[in-house]
């Protein structure tokens, strides 16, 4: 009973865990409050599962759990903020209204927490097959997996000074790599594939094909797609009057553009869009890592161009002859730094397709890709910072909440996450 609570319920947890994730990467309205819930409750499952694997002594699902953690807690405050870390989840214990912990505490705690899981899985064996639906039961993959969500937890701090993150990145990819071994090859990103044998069916089968095309396709999405003569559009577009095309960014309310190109409705059922992170997203953190750099065990352009091949070669399509050389494409020593980040990252926007809340949260890092801004945009075409806390959060653990926004800032969309500050 004891391995089915912590390995079945694993695979159950997981599973969960990326449904809801996944459930929320197109809706463009939902509550506010469904991510913070959400993401709280699978923590518990999350948790179960480490309990579980202290009781039998099992030190792969401690890590796996300990992995998984850091991923949720990461998304978590990357969308609102300081949030109840330490005190949370801990209504079995009597507390029902947690302290909100600084975003700095909590990512310095999220790295122990893969250092940690980094430790244990050096010499733990591999779990049943049928326990992990991720990766198969073997603990070697979870190891290169949490050692590239580091790498992109600490990309994600490099602004900020006292950190001290880019010695840590150096570490890892130069001075001791056999100690933080990563994603070598699309074969070890972590998907969660659809099979649609339950539970690993997509969130989005069970839609309308209605719901799912009606929104359109923007021109930004769509128009680089276009001009790199990149394969993927035809597994993601639909073709409007013989071509691909999208509609204006932010165009003004009530004066709807014609019509384009939709998401294809096979995407509801696309096992890719399962996606945790991927190969070519590691090779893009390490391409604006070299850049910096930061790394030097291989030149910036060598990441950059592992990272478009395999983000296109994840969809078993081709790439075409001379990509690499198309003018918008084509890596230049040359540039400035600020002209190859956005090189990095136009590419890099499209290896995240369907990856929770990443581009977001990229882009409030990096400021790239530089995005189109329609007249019809609001908040005065800036782009949101944050999400507000959930209502109930202000009735239910209101001491905490005035005092989280008093020392974060207004609760609003406008203020900046720690790491978003100068």
């Amino acid at each position: 009973m004891v391995f089915l609570r912590f390995g079945d319920g694993f695979k159950a947890a997981l599973s969960f865990v990326l449904y809801e994730v996944s459930y929320l990467k197109v809706q463009s309205i939902c509550p506010l409050d469904y991510l913070y819930r959400k993401w709280y409750i699978n923590l518990t499952n999350i948790n179960d599962v480490y309990k579980g694997g202290v009781e039998t002594n099992n030190t792969t699902f401690q890590a796996i759990a300990l992995i998984c953690r850091s991923w949720l807690f990461s998304m978590l405050t990357d969308t609102y903020g300081d949030v109840p870390f330490y005190d949370a989840n801990q209504g079995k214990e009597g507390t029902f209204t947690p302290k909100f912990d600084k975003q700095k505490d909590i990512y310095t705690e999220i790295f122990k927490q893969l250092e940690q899981a980094n430790t244990l899985l050096k010499t733990s064996p591999d779990v049943p097959s049928s326990s992990d639906p991720l990766y198969g039961g073997k603990a070697a993959s979870w190891r290169k997996f949490g050692n590239s969500l580091y790498l992109r937890l600490l990309l994600r701090l490099s602004g900020k000074a006292e950190m001290n993150t880019p010695v840590k990145i150096t570490e890892m990819i130069d001075t001791n790599p056999a100690n933080y071994p990563i994603m070598t090859s699309n074969a070890e990103s972590a998907i969660l594939r659809w099979s649609g044998t339950a539970p690993y069916v997509s969130p989005f089968a069970t839609w309308r094909p209605a719901d799912w095309y009606t929104p359109k396709l923007g021109g930004f999405f769509v128009d680089n797609l276009n001009e790199w003569s990149d394969p993927r559009i035809g597994r993601w577009a639909t073709v409007v009057d013989g071509e691909y095309a999208g509609i204006p960014s932010g165009y003004l309310p009530g004066q709807p553009p014609a019509a384009k190109s939709t998401l294809l409705t096979s995407l509801q059922i696309e096992p890719l869009l399962g996606n945790v992170m991927n190969y070519s997203e590691l090779q893009f953190a390490l391409a604006e890592a070299a850049a910096k750099g930061w790394v030097s065990s291989k030149p910036a352009q060598s990441y950059y161009e592992t990272g478009v091949t395999n983000a296109i070669t994840l969809w078993n399509l081709t790439v075409p002859t001379g990509y690499l050389g198309f003018a918008k494409v084509k890596w230049d020593d040359s540039y400035t730094l600020e002209q190859k980040m956005e090189l990095i990252h136009k590419q890099k926007y499209y290896a995240l397709f369907f990856t929770d809340l990443e581009q977001w949260f990229e882009y409030r890092r990096t400021g790239h890709p530089v995005l189109p801004k329609g007249s019809g945009l609001e908040n005065n075409g800036v782009m949101p910072a944050r999400l507000n806390y959930p209502v109930y959060i202000q009735n239910t653990n209101t001491i905490n909440y005035k005092a989280v926004v008093a020392e974060q800032g207004p609760d609003n969309i406008n203020t900046l996450v720690w790491w978003q500050r100068p």
